[in-house]
């Protein structure tokens, strides 16, 4: 415990800050070598590496941190330099399943090969149409076909010359055109008209209905295997086709055979084809009368490969970062056309997803975005275990979509997943994904800030240099360069440490080019970067000016001079958007007879959160361990932060809060001049507190506005030095004696100050001193427990 005698230290100017000492010893950045690797987070940077060189599965990445630690820039620039010694991926390829057609077949060929695939099919297609139907106008097609032709008509005319002889002989003329055969009686050499038929005596009228009727017997005998030539016919001209397109095909296929001989899926695809063209050739180019538009378009439809990933050979692996990972943009979608309000899809509607891409490299996703996406994560997982890249619809699997799809053949996946997430989520994940572990073997953590060295502060200075060379802006001086360093422990609150997150401070020094710029100087200085700095807190500062109205107008009550019993200036820190800032705020005590304890009013209002009350009640601790050993603490007391409508948390307040109260215990007064921050333990042992910048810096400000008196202060824990690093103007303040920043680390040394009365330290016998504030303490809550005494053998019956 430390000793309460020990008078609270006052700092010093130079404690209040961060000094360099000549360590940025170069006249601007552009002296400098740009840094090419990421500053700090050596942790990090082993475990990336690590994680990339191992190849087995499960070693996929996440990558842990907060969001503008250079996290993201960092894995796509390390993953990209990588990715170029590794062995470019193959191109893969869908095409038509021609025996079932719903069912795509992938083609995996060489890098830039698919591409070159993709053209020579196209060439192929060409060729095809100038092949055909020209291949069924040759004269050796023509005297084949006239050969089947001929065959069958002396077939057809020696069935006819038999029918047309019988005829002849009962007198009767046989006529015939291309579709018809019809039969006319004749007199005398001469086929007769219905006129001259009818003039007929009736018994030639009947015999030749009789001859007709026989004679169309007789035709139908001769003719009923007319449907046998036909079909005969049919094959002969079939076959001849068959053997023509055949012979046509082999010279367009038989190079392409040769030239990805060492394919086999392509040779398989291209035997496929040619088995399919013997059937659609004649349907599509020879039959049918199409445009050679349509006609290549059917063709393309039917045979072109669908390249669903293509290469440049020698180019590396890929490294794709997907921004939106939707089901459809990770694994790859099926696009359907409307054909009069039906559905439909084909082979050649597959599209690639992020997956596809990145398959052989590496694959960059965002942990919140890729969460938030339904069906994602699962299948995300489902690949990864089982490396194959499935490509379907989730909806179909729901039975959303009404309509015919496809089921493309897998793909062999072997893809890197780099996952960029919050810690909250890392850790939720962990618990509650038993599968997360399994997947996601490699941790790699980015630290929010880093230690702060010569090393480090090298490195700080050649990022700078790498930002301003890369974005086209001026320089930074030394000086500058100082400024922004110590700008950065701000954002990290330590002296000997800086800040990982680089967004901001990259937005400092494009705001500060602009401010340089605007004066028309040459390089980027310190005077540019505070101002630019100045200008942040100015324009997001609408809510801190407003409140400091209201402290000045008096609708906020806060009294800078004087002295009250049960009253002191606490110091808290508001944030509000991207605005932070310290606000002091009175805390209040009061003390009366009763059994109550004591009551945290921010509690009771459901407005204390539980630090805050946790606070509280380690205060309550603190005075029953100090004053109450050899009587009850029987009390009723009451603290509350003064015009506080908004949550409060945090336990920075409970040194305040007790010394408010230890002051209406002792009715000693608490100078008004100082404002107070700090956490207690049980044993009054003063424990440092976040924001303690912001919180010195509000309390200041409203000091400065009403006028410095040279008796207004804070006090801080003494642990808080090493937080300390203050705006010029408090530290000018500090120099000129207008100001004091006081630290304590006993509650007993937060009284001394405030009251400007010794606390007493307790002797072997647990006795204060008399006349100090703690014997007075004693006093007051002995007195209180002996009244309750009383009251309570009043009320007992006798």
């Amino acid at each position: 415990m430390p000793d309460s005698t020990v008078n609270a230290q006052r700092l010093l100017p130079e404690q209040l800050t961060r000094i360099f000492n000549g360590q940025f010893n170069f006249t601007s950045t552009a002296e400098l070598e740009p840094l090419t690797g990421v500053l700090g987070q050596a942790r990090a940077v082993q475990a990336l590496q690590f994680g990339i060189s191992m190849q087995r599965p499960g070693y996929n990445v996440f990558v842990m941190g907060e969001s503008g630690t250079g996290r993201f820039s960092y894995v796509r620039r390390y993953l990209t330099e990588q990715a170029k010694q590794r062995p470019t991926p193959s191109d893969w390829l869908y095409v038509n399943h021609f025996s079932e057609m719903r069912e795509p077949h992938a083609l995996q060929l060489p890098p830039g090969e698919g591409s070159r695939f993709c053209a020579d099919i196209s060439v192929l297609l060409d060729n095809l149409l100038a092949t055909f139907p020209a291949v069924f106008e040759t004269p050796a097609w023509q005297q084949k076909k006239s050969a089947i032709d001929r065959s069958f008509n002396r077939r057809y005319d020696k069935a006819l010359d038999v029918v047309e002889k019988l005829a002849l002989e009962k007198n009767i003329a046989l006529y015939r055109d291309s579709i018809n055969i019809a039969f006319t009686p004749m007199f005398e050499g001469k086929a007769l008209d219905e006129a001259e038929f009818a003039q007929r005596p009736e018994i030639e009228r009947e015999k030749f209905h009789a001859d007709i009727a026989v004679l169309e017997e007789q035709l139908n005998k001769e003719l009923s295997s007319l449907p046998l030539w036909k079909r005969e016919s049919g094959n002969q001209l079939r076959q001849l086709n068959e053997e023509t397109i055949a012979l046509a095909l082999e010279p367009l296929l038989a190079p392409l055979t040769l030239k990805y001989a060492e394919h086999p899926c392509v040779v398989d695809y291209l035997q496929a084809m040619q088995t399919n063209l013997l059937k659609t050739v004649v349907e599509q180019l020879v039959d049918e009368e199409h445009s050679d538009a349509i006609a290549r378009k059917l063709l393309e439809e039917q045979y072109s490969p669908n390249l669903i990933v293509g290469h440049t050979p020698g180019e590396g692996a890929p490294v794709v970062f997907e921004s939106h990972p939707t089901y459809d943009n990770l694994f790859g979608r099926i696009e359907y056309s409307t054909d009069q309000g039906v559905l439909y899809t084909s082979y050649r509607q597959l599209r690639s997803g992020a997956l596809h891409d990145a398959n052989g490299g590496y694959l960059i996703l965002e942990a919140e975005k890729l969460l938030s996406e339904p069906f994602v994560w699962e299948a995300l997982k489902r690949a990864l275990h089982s490396r194959q890249l499935k490509m379907e619809s989730p909806l179909v699997e729901l039975g959303r979509v009404a309509a015919a799809t496809l089921i493309p053949q897998v793909i062999p996946l072997q893809v890197k997943v780099v996952v960029i997430g919050s810690r909250d989520l890392y850790y939720a994940l962990q618990e509650l994904d038993p599968d997360f572990q399994e997947m996601f073997r490699l941790l790699v953590d980015f630290d929010e800030d880093i230690p702060l060295t010569d090393e480090t502060l090298t490195q700080f200075a050649q990022l700078l240099c790498a930002r301003t060379t890369e974005e086209g802006m001026a320089p930074l001086t030394s000086a500058a360069v100082e400024q922004l360093a110590r700008y950065s422990a701000r954002l990290a609150e330590h002296q000997e440490r800086i800040s990982a997150g680089l967004a901001d401070l990259f937005q400092v020094v494009s705001e500060a080019d602009f401010i340089r710029h605007n004066a028309g100087a040459e390089l980027t200085d310190a005077e540019h970067i505070e101002d630019a700095i100045a200008a942040r807190i100015t324009r997001t500062g609408r809510v801190s000016t407003r409140i400091m109205d209201d402290m000045l107008s008096g609708v906020i009550l806060i009294d800078t001079q004087g002295a009250a019993v049960g009253k002191c200036n606490g110091l808290t820190v508001l944030a509000v958007g991207d605005s932070v800032f310290g606000v002091p705020a009175r805390i209040s005590a009061s003390v009366y007879p009763g059994s109550s304890g004591i009551v945290d009013i921010e509690r009771e209002v459901s407005l204390g959160q539980s630090i805050h009350s946790k606070g509280v009640m380690i205060l309550t601790g603190y005075l029953g361990s100090r004053y109450a050993q050899e009587f009850p603490l029987a009390i009723s007391a009451s603290i509350a932060l003064e015009q506080s409508y908004g949550y409060v948390d945090g336990d920075s307040a409970s040194l305040g809060e007790v010394c408010a109260l230890i002051s209406a215990l002792s009715r000693t007064p608490l100078k008004q001049s100082f404002a107070i921050t700090g956490s207690i333990n049980q044993f009054g042992e003063v424990q440092a507190v976040g924001g303690v910048n912001e919180k010195i810096e509000g309390f200041f400000r409203l000091c400065q506005e009403r006028g410095l008196t040279g008796e207004q202060g804070v006090i801080i824990p003494r642990s808080n030095i090493i937080n300390l690093l203050l705006n010029k103007a408090v530290i000018a303040a500090v120099s000129a004696g207008q100001f004091h920043i006081y630290t304590v680390s006993h509650v007993d040394q937060a009284l001394c100050l405030l009251s400007g009365v010794e606390a007493g330290c307790a002797d072997t016998d647990n006795v204060f001193p008399d006349g100090s504030i703690n014997a007075q303490v004693v006093e007051r809550l002995r007195s209180i427990a002996e009244l309750d005494l009383v009251d309570d053998e009043a009320k007992t019956p006798s």
